[in-house]
């Protein structure tokens, strides 16, 4: 773990990712986008390869896993299936990583939202359905904007919900998409090393890698 050395003194407001960062989710995704292939008539693909299409979205994950080959009528009918399914099946075996719970609490005192493109209704239920949902005063998805991360659009009207500038909020999240948000917003970065993007963080560094989040709360003390 690198020593902060005082450079996050002014960091005051959390934005944290979803999958891969707070909630283990890839088997319940890796199902649904599998039962999607089978009613599609489609064959099943290999647990790993379907975590690696996680975190541009519903639409962009269905369409890298029907193929380049699928049309857009392909495409949307999928994705209205994956919908239905997953909808579902999201809490059968989706659980907060190790260290999430205790690193929440410890950040209690920080105003917290979560920024995600997954849809905002299902992220909701999620927090909500693993008891996690109170440390939040914002949830956005992918559906609450335009534009997904790494656009800036849903965390620049974060900063403006919780009144800080760029320089005093910090992105939490386990894949490039994340860095590249923090980057096109000005705001800092924090990378987790558990989570689906480890080889996209190595090739967009944050400001920060943690291996447990309950480790993040130290640091902003550390360099008070």
């Amino acid at each position: 773990m690198s020593h902060s050395n005082g450079k996050f003194a002014g960091v005051k407001a959390l934005v944290f990712d979803l999958d891969g960062t707070l909630i283990d989710s890839k088997l319940d995704l890796a199902l649904s986008v599998n039962a999607t292939l089978e009613h599609m008539g489609r064959p099943q693909l290999e647990h790993e390869r379907i975590y690696g299409y996680v975190g541009h979205g519903a639409p962009m994950l269905i369409k890298r896993a029907l193929g380049l080959d699928a049309t857009a009528d392909e495409v949307e009918r999928g994705h209205a299936y994956f919908l239905s399914y997953y909808r579902a099946h999201m809490l059968d075996n989706t659980v907060t990583y190790p260290g999430v719970r205790k690193g929440l609490n410890l950040l209690r005192d920080h105003p917290m939202a979560v920024l995600t493109n997954k849809p905002v209704r299902f992220s909701q239920a999620i927090l909500d359905g693993l008891g996690i949902g109170e440390y939040f005063r914002y949830v956005y998805g992918g559906n609450s904007f335009a534009t997904k991360k790494p656009d800036p659009e849903g965390i620049n009207v974060l900063l403006r919900d919780f009144a800080v500038a760029p320089s005093e909020a910090m992105i939490v999240g386990d894949s490039e998409v994340d860095v590249r948000t923090a980057r096109n917003s000005g705001t800092w970065a924090c990378g987790v090393t558990y989570g689906l993007g480890t080889e996209g963080l190595r090739l967009q560094p944050p400001d920060l890698m943690l291996d447990s989040l309950a480790d993040l709360a130290l640091h902003l003390t550390n360099s008070l």
